[in-house]
């Protein structure tokens, strides 16, 4: 239910949509939505959102906003990860409230998964 003042929709780069695609679907069972060639959308994920093709890539090096995702089992989703295409970037590592990773996917965007 979209709701006033509230997040709604986020937008990432992707260099590669269709590797994208392919590595969200496969670590995290994630959907898509096509709409042309240089656009797909996700929903169902916390918020819902879309890649669109970029050679820019979201990093906190440059500033940008961490999207982090729970998981329920970090490792499993590690190795996850790094079977199907993307890289740690900063292993596990803990902070107050739970432990944490840092990855990047096959277009080079860093993301987070945290646990309890």
């Amino acid at each position: 239910m979209t709701q006033h003042n509230k997040i709604n929709y986020i937008e990432i780069p992707a260099k590669n949509i269709e590797a994208t695609k392919a590595f969200f679907s496969e670590v995290f069972d994630w959907s898509f939505v096509d709409y042309g060639p240089d656009y797909c959308s996700f929903g169902g994920q916390g918020v819902d959102g879309g890649f669109f093709t970029s050679e820019l890539v979201v990093s906190t090096n440059n500033g940008s906003p961490l999207i982090v995702l729970y998981s329920n089992s970090l490792e499993e989703t590690q190795a996850k990860i790094e079977k199907s295409g993307g890289k740690t970037i900063k292993p596990i590592f803990s902070f107050p409230g739970g432990r944490r990773f840092h990855f990047s996917d096959p277009s080079g965007n860093e993301f987070a998964v945290w646990s309890e």
